[in-house]
């Protein structure tokens, strides 16, 4: 009688996709939360929305200790081991540097109406957004074309992001007098920029799981 032994030896419970999924939906809450405390002027209204940042970070990274503990665990893995381990930390940096800008408005006492702080939270916003939707089509990997258009689009927001980043430290220096201001706006804009650079790190990991197993 055939045996199909590659049937028998899959992972029988899709832990590490269950997983995947739940932080990159956080990321991308993470991602709206960030955006929603750029357009609001409240100080302690701000304060509320950065301490739920901070739960959700926590949260990720219960869920990304849980990844690590399943790859000792399972000797059979969805795929590669270390794209595993590599997309896990890619996500938590996200998560990380998206409650780092956040926080940092507030405990600078920056005011974020500012053009660079609130175009980049939208590129974080929206580059979050496509790493969850490439993100939740791994788990069948039937849609190529949904997950090569969502890293397409992640590419393409961090090279804007590269140029808004720029404008602006050039727009903070010709017009910010006060250089404790710079400082402080530098650090925002320069933690949303790099939430931006994690995004991107996460999709060359899924482009690499898509070009072995796809």
């Amino acid at each position: 009688m055939a045996i199909n032994l590659f049937k028998f030896f899959s992972p029988k419970d899709r832990i590490f996709y269950s997983l995947f999924e739940e932080i990159a939906n956080t990321v991308a809450k993470m991602g709206v939360i960030l955006k929603q405390v750029v357009n609001e002027p409240d100080f302690d209204k701000r304060g509320a929305m950065i301490s739920q940042l901070e739960t959700m970070e926590h949260v990720n990274d219960d869920l990304t200790h849980k990844v690590f503990t399943e790859l000792g665990r399972n000797f059979i893995t969805p795929f590669d081991r270390e794209d595993i381990h590599a997309l896990a930390n890619a996500l938590d940096d996200i998560a990380d540097y998206i409650y780092a800008a956040a926080k940092k408005i507030n405990f600078y006492r920056v005011n974020p109406n500012d053009i660079g702080i609130q175009k980049m939270s939208e590129l974080v916003e929206q580059s979050s957004e496509q790493i969850k939707n490439a993100v939740m089509e791994l788990r069948n990997m039937r849609n190529l074309r949904q997950i090569t258009d969502a890293l397409v689009k992640v590419n393409s927001i961090e090279n804007q992001a590269d140029d808004i980043y720029d404008m602006s430290i050039d727009r903070l220096f010709e017009t910010e007098p006060d250089a404790k201001e710079v400082i402080k706006k530098r650090e925002i804009y320069h933690a949303m920029e790099t939430a931006t650079d994690k995004c991107e790190d996460a999709g060359n990991v899924i482009e690499s799981i898509i070009v072995k197993y796809a």
